[in-house]
């Protein structure tokens, strides 16, 4: 059976393993973190109430209990604080995931990485420099959050099943994202030409305010941040979904943030493009047929994340 571990008991990484759970994921989750009594409250919280979902065993342990772990889940860090930016949190994330890399990886070598702090491509891009693991299995969450706000927000336009809207948002999870619109598509509809393809006289609906649903994606983490303290119930239900793709040995096409090597011009920085996800981690990049517009988008995502990352100690 598979077995996964998440370094940071906070909000996030505590609501993972809950996730983990309750969608019977795995048969043994470890939980690490600084503060060992709050790792051991959220493990026993969360082990208790397995008897009535799928069984699985959940305990608050070391690095060392990390051996043997298919996944390896990093949410530990300082939150993102109200008003404050993603890549605000730079150096003090960069130098706590540099802490964890050595003891992580000295129990569970063969593991595949899953990076969700923030900011997610500099703490990807970090990782992979200093694990010095094959670049495949060093994955970023990247923007498969921000997909998922973003088909969220198109299936409430259309009062349509989230799941008949296929669009994607690339490059950096954070301001630089982009929504690649000449792609979106409602069952192979262009997006553009769905409104006045579906008859239906009970129902207008309205027209879709490209720019409106660009700031609802890029703001939506500030709004909930402000609203409620901190995100993590949607980042959490994506990450469960990349790590079942990674688990379940049927091959995914998702966004999420991986480093590059040439791939449009682009190279030596961690940001999100369609990757394939399976066994072996994200082993194939999707090469999307942008147009010319969206592909100076994704390289100044990338200069932006660049920029950062000569600023911050690697």
């Amino acid at each position: 059976m598979n077995k996964i571990t998440v370094v940071g008991a906070g909000n996030v990484g505590a609501t993972l393993a809950y996730t983990f759970t309750v969608a019977g994921l795995c048969s043994e989750i470890v939980m690490i973190d600084i503060d060992k009594e709050k790792a051991m409250g959220e493990a026993m919280d969360i082990r208790q109430g397995t008897p009535f979902c799928h069984s699985c065993t959940v305990y608050a342990g070391s690095y060392q209990d990390a051996a043997g772990s298919d996944i390896v889940v990093l949410t530990s860090g300082v939150a993102r604080a109200p008003g404050q930016s993603r890549l605000d949190l730079a150096q003090t994330n960069v130098d706590i995931t540099k802490s964890i890399i050595p003891e992580i990886t000295r129990y569970a070598p063969d593991a595949i990485y899953v990076i969700v702090s923030n900011p997610v491509d500099v703490l990807t891009y970090a990782f992979c420099k200093v694990s010095g693991l094959p670049q495949e299995r060093v994955i970023g969450s990247g923007t498969i959050l921000d997909t998922s706000r973003l088909r969220a927000r198109l299936s409430e336009y259309y009062f349509l099943n989230q799941r008949n809207v296929h669009a994607y948002v690339l490059g950096e999870h954070g301001n630089s994202g982009f929504i690649p619109w000449s792609l979106c598509n409602i069952s192979n509809v262009p997006i553009e030409e769905y409104r006045k393809s579906v008859h239906r006289t009970d129902v207008v609906y309205p027209e879709l305010k490209y720019e409106e649903v660009e700031q609802y994606v890029k703001k939506s983490g500030a709004e909930i941040i402000s609203s409620k303290g901190a995100t993590f119930y949607a980042v959490s239900v994506s990450v469960c979904h990349l790590c079942r793709c990674i688990l379940s040995g049927v091959d995914t096409t998702l966004t999420v943030s991986t480093m590059l090597n040439g791939e449009y011009g682009i190279s030596d920085v961690c940001m999100s493009l369609l990757n394939v996800v399976g066994n072996n981690g994200a082993h194939s990049k999707v090469l999307l047929p942008l147009n010319d517009a969206e592909v100076a988008k994704l390289k100044a995502s990338a200069d932006t994340l660049k920029e950062v990352i000569n600023k911050v100690n690697i």
